[in-house]
This record gives structure tokens, C-alpha cells and sequence, in this order.
């Protein structure tokens, strides 16, 4: 009987089929990808986890002090380059599995919510749903490169599954695994939080297992949630209150984005007020800074992080019908066709043929909604995907929307989006054109809410920025030139664009241009580091070594850890001759970044002395 058994053929599953499809289209891209210039990352936030994990693989293990940018994804990406040795394509390949992952989840998740409507209609439902999430763009994209981005949603919708799945609620075993599993992804992103109360609702609302101490088990099943909760989160807080002694919960990060999302300027995306850079590592940075300068004295992260917090509660308390105004555009922004993607990596994978050509949130927004609506009386079980999408709105409206941050909803939207067309095509085959009429009447209205025209320029232009940026990077100056010419026309006075274009000229070898170029970022942002150390490298190459000594001694006095800095103030004193104030910046250099070898070699040039 037994080796009967065995000799029976395993028969593949529609999963099988959505699994094996979504991660040969993922391979693809990721293989694309191994052949541009885009795999290792060189700037942004891909850059700042690269550079923490390898920080963490040559044994720096803490700075001691609270974490500044929560550090899950770092552990984890120091983890795989310690196993498999450096390299951004298996945590890629890693990223890959789970989001073929992912559409197996969209696909089951549809089947068990949309069954009672038909097991042929919710498979075609589910598979078009599957297959809606392969071709989804920004889905491509963030699986393929490093961010934790893949991983949230998986786990996002892993347990959303686990409570459709289950027609009682979850018992105290689960729950602790549960709270685990949301505590341990906190700590790489921390709206996933915002799940907790999905999980209390399945405890408190579903159905025990069994009648015997039915409060009791409830009690205990959602005090084992908070626990694992709570030892899911502990390797943040754990550091950061006995290793930093400072009493902050995950990162001390979250502060400064509470008031990039809401200040004066603020417009429902990652706009940063002046004196604070783009770019997570530089931003964090200036926010340490500028909370230091106000306070007149150095500080904990954790007071950092109240500074800022401050800082937005008394914008709020100060102006609260500029603040609902502001929650009304936020809430549009959430649900908006534009695309803000703050690294524009998703263009640039497209614009290079990386990834495929596919759907974008917009139209998948646009006929999800409608069939929420629909959906709610129909098909109960969906009433928990429709809270979860919720449930994670929600938790951007205290700070600010970007693609990644709403993507994690997009496997929901595509549930009912396909459910909608498919009981809108069976509809319309069974004349049954009242509902079909309804669905049409509710896209109509969805489509111009979602579709509603984003007038802000400097939104327009981040894409052609960071394009631009990334083919000067690339030395591609004529692709550079397309597209900083486009961001200029959008926004002329932004000093990010014209300090690019002035980069831009330097690199074409056109020093009068790109002065002009870098003492126009200096008008508009007397402290640009960038540009007052251009200007001195100008001038260095020149031999006008009073004038680039003023302009590095300037950048210096704003950030004086760079290293960089304190390299071509040397190479300035050295041109002078003042061997002795040369040797005082290059030590300063070499403490700042002991490994790099032209500051070794400069050392030794100084020690030798002019022949």
C-alpha cells in the first residue's frame, strides 16, 4: 500500500503555474539587470543598506548609539553576504522567490474570498490577479534590487492568508508566531504594525476553536500577540536602550519623518524642508546636525528624534485647518495615478529595458475600487483584504506616500480589480446589466478620483532629475543632458537640479559654466557642501589655492567629517608649500577613512616634501 501510494503522480497546480511564471519573469529581470550598470548600487537608499551591511560584514557591529534608520534589512543583507560573499544578486534571487510568493498568496487569497461566487470565477479571478501582479512595474523593480520591499509584502499578505484561511480565530500558538512574524519585519519596515489590529479583530470577532474557556483562550491568544510582537521588535529596542541607553522604541529616524510629512511645506510626499538633503543617509545626517545646532549642544539620537517630533506636533497644534488640508491631500496622494517614486529607480529599470513593459497603480486603483464597494455585501471574506488596504493608508498619513510605500496594497487592489472584471464580463454575458451598470458608474467616478492631474512641477521633475543623475554616474553625459535639461525647465530654481547641471558641465570640461551653475546653488543654499567644495576643486585646479582654501575651510566648517574635504585642503597646502598644515588634513582624512589608498599615498607625498 505504502509503495503504491508513492507511485501515485503528483498533478500540478494552478499555484505551481502562477509560482513557476511570476519567478521566470523575475529571473529575467534580475538577469537584465546583472548586465547594466544599475546592480550595484552607487547612491540613495539602495546605497545606504549596501553600505550598513558591509559595514556590519568588516565587523562593526553597533556605533553604539540608537539606530538612525531601522536596521533590519541591514542584518539581513550582512547575513547573506557573509554566506554567500558580496554581491547584490542573492538577496535579488531570495527577493525573486518571494515575490513569485506573493502572487501564489494573490492567487489563493482570491480563490477562498471569491469561491461562493463560483470556483471557475474565482479561479479565473485569482489567476488574473496572478498574472496582473507579474506585469506590475514597480513590482518587478523592487524585487530586483535592495530594498526591503519584497519582503514586507510578502509577509504582509502571508498573514493576511493565514487569517482568511481559517474560519476560527487564530489560536495561542499562532498568534505567537504571528506576533513574532510582525515584530521581526518591524524592525526593516514598521508600518507592518499597522496589521496588529487586523490580528486583534481575527481574535477577538472570529469563531474559537472550541467552547471551553472561550474568554480566556482570546485573553491569552492576544497576550502571546503583543509578546511576540514585542520579542519580534527586541533586537531594536534591546539595543537601543542597554547598548545606546536611549529610550527609543525601533529608530530614531521616525522623528524626522514625522515632520517632513507634516511642516509648512509639506505636500503628502517626501518633500524635505531647507537644510535637509534627499537621500536617506545625507537627510539623516542634516537632521542630527540641525537638531544639534538648535539645541547648541551634541545629542542622543533619541532627542533628536523628539526634537523633530516637536517640531510637527506644534505645527499641527499651531495651524490644525492647514493640517486637516493637509490630510485631505495626503489622502489623495495615496490613492493618486502619479507615480512619486523617490529614488525613480522604477524608471530608470524601465527607461533601460530592465525590466518589462506592464501595468502601473493608477489602472489597477481604478477598478480595484468599485469592486471593494461591490464586494463588501457579496463577499465577506474580503472585508479583511479591504481593512488591511485600509489599515496600511492609514498608517501613511501620519508621514508621507511613495511608490514602496503603497505597494504593499497592490496585491489586494489587483484581488478585486480582477473579481470586478470577470463578475462584469459574466454580467454582461447573463444580461444581467444592472450590476454591470453599477460597476461602469462606479469606475467612471474611481477612474477621475484616481486620475485626478498633479499640478506640482517639482513632483514632474524628480523622475528627469534622478535620470539625469544616474547617467552622469554612468558618464552617459548625453542621456545627462536630455534629462536635466527637462528637470531644469520644471523647476529652475531648484539647487539640487542646478548643482547637477553644474556637475554636468564639469564633467564636459566647461569651467565657466559650471561655476555659474554652483554659484547659483550657493545663492539659494549658502551651505550646500556639494558645490563649495566643487567651487574649491575649480579653483585647486587652477592654483588659486587662497580662493579653494576659502571655499574647502567653508565646507569644512558644515561637515567636518568629511573626509574628502580634508583631502584636497591637504592637496591645497601642499600646493602652497605649508607642508605642516598639509600634514594636519591628510591625518584628518586618514582618521576619518583609514582604507583609502589616494589619501595613503598623499600622506606619503607630504612626508617626502617638494623635490
Amino acid at each position: 500500500m505504502t509503495q503504491r501510494k508513492l507511485l501515485i503522480p503528483f498533478h500540478l497546480q494552478p499555484a505551481h503555474y502562477v509560482f513557476a511564471g511570476v519567478l521566470l519573469i523575475r529571473v529575467v529581470v534580475l538577469a537584465r539587470l546583472t548586465l547594466s550598470p544599475f546592480l550595484l548600487p552607487t547612491r540613495g537608499d539602495m546605497h545606504f543598506y549596501d553600505d550598513w551591511a558591509r559595514r556590519i560584514v568588516s565587523g562593526q557591529f553597533t556605533d553604539h548609539l540608537a539606530f538612525y534608520g531601522l536596521p533590519g534589512y541591514a542584518y539581513l543583507l550582512a547575513a547573506l553576504y557573509k554566506l554567500a560573499g558580496y554581491g547584490p544578486f542573492v538577496p535579488a534571487l531570495l527577493q525573486a522567490l518571494l515575490d513569485a510568493g506573493t502572487a501564489v498568496l494573490i492567487y489563493k487569497i482570491s480563490v477562498a474570498i471569491f469561491s461562493g461566487t463560483g470556483m471557475r470565477c474565482a479561479q479565473i479571478a485569482g489567476l488574473v490577479a496572478a498574472g496582473g501582479w507579474a506585469v506590475f512595474v514597480p513590482a518587478q523593480t523592487y524585487a530586483a534590487i535592495l530594498m526591503p520591499t519584497a519582503w514586507l509584502v510578502f509577509i504582509f499578505w502571508l498573514i493576511l492568508w493565514r487569517i482568511i484561511r481559517q474560519k476560527n480565530a487564530p489560536g495561542r500558538c499562532e498568534a505567537l508566531i504571528l506576533g513574532l512574524l510582525v515584530g521581526l519585519t518591524a524592525t526593516a519596515i514598521a508600518t507592518i504594525l499597522f496589521l496588529i489590529p487586523l490580528l486583534i479583530s481575527a481574535i477577538v470577532l472570529k469563531p474559537a476553536i472550541s467552547n471551553h474557556s472561550q474568554f480566556r483562550t482570546r485573553i491569552s491568544a492576544l497576550v502571546l500577540l503583543f509578546l511576540g510582537a514585542a520579542a519580534g521588535t527586541s533586537p531594536c529596542w534591546v539595543h537601543n536602550c542597554l547598548v545606546a541607553q536611549d529610550r527609543v522604541f525601533l529608530s530614531a529616524h521616525s522623528g524626522i519623518n514625522f515632520w517632513i510629512g507634516n511642516n509648512p511645506s509639506a505636500n503628502g510626499y517626501p518633500r524635505f524642508p531647507p537644510g535637509l538633503r534627499a537621500g536617506q543617509a545625507a537627510m539623516l545626517q542634516d537632521s542630527i546636525d540641525a537638531a544639534e545646532s538648535a539645541a547648541g549642544h551634541s545629542l542622543k539620537r533619541g532627542e533628536v528624534s523628539r526634537y523633530w517630533s516637536a517640531k510637527a506636533r506644534a505645527y499641527i497644534e499651531r495651524h490644525p485647518a492647514a493640517w486637516l488640508r493637509l490630510l485631505a491631500v495626503k489622502l489623495r496622494t495615496v490613492w493618486s495615478a502619479f507615480q512619486y517614486d523617490d529614488l525613480s529607480i522604477i524608471t530608470i529599470l524601465r527607461e533601460q529595458r530592465v525590466t518589462f513593459p506592464g501595468i502601473y497603480f493608477g489602472l489597477v486603483a481604478a477598478f480595484a475600487l468599485p469592486a471593494m464597494i461591490l464586494g463588501w455585501k457579496t463577499a465577506p471574506a474580503g472585508r479583511w483584504v479591504t481593512c488591511a488596504i485600509a489599515l496600511q493608508m492609514l498608517a501613511l498619513l501620519p508621514v508621507f506616500t511613495t511608490e514602496r510605500y503603497r505597494l504593499p496594497v497592490v496585491p489586494g487592489l489587483l484581488v478585486f480589480a480582477a473579481f470586478g472584471l470577470v463578475m462584469f464580463f459574466n454580467n454582461t454575458a447573463a444580461a444581467k446589466f444592472r450590476p454591470a451598470l453599477s460597476y461602469v458608474v462606479l469606475l467612471a467616478i474611481s477612474a477621475v478620483f484616481i486620475s485626478w492631474p498633479q499640478r506640482d512641477p517639482s513632483l514632474w521633475a524628480l523622475d528627469a532629475y534622478n535620470s539625469g543623475w544616474q547617467a552622469l554616474e554612468s558618464n552617459n553625459l548625453a542621456l545627462a543632458e536630455k534629462k536635466l535639461a527637462v528637470a531644469y525647465a520644471y523647476v529652475p530654481d531648484n539647487s539640487e537640479t542646478l548643482f547637477a547641471l553644474g556637475n554636468l558641465r564639469l564633467a564636459q570640461q566647461k569651467n565657466d559654466n559650471a561655476l555659474a551653475f554652483y554659484w547659483a546653488v550657493i545663492s539659494i543654499d549658502p551651505k550646500h557642501k556639494g558645490a563649495l567644495n566643487n567651487l574649491g576643486v575649480i579653483a585647486l585646479d587652477a592654483r588659486e589655492y587662497a580662493n579653494a582654501e576659502t571655499w574647502f575651510r567653508r565646507a569644512a566648517q558644515i561637515d567636518p567629517a568629511n573626509a574628502k574635504t580634508h583631502f584636497l585642503l591637504a592637496k591645497t597646502f601642499l600646493g602652497e608649500g605649508n607642508l605642516n598644515a598639509a600634514q594636519t588634513e591628510i591625518d584628518a582624512a586618514l582618521r576619518l577613512k583609514p582604507d583609502q589608498p589616494e589619501f595613503r599615498a598623499l600622506s606619503e607625498e607630504i612626508k617626502i616634501g617638494p623635490p
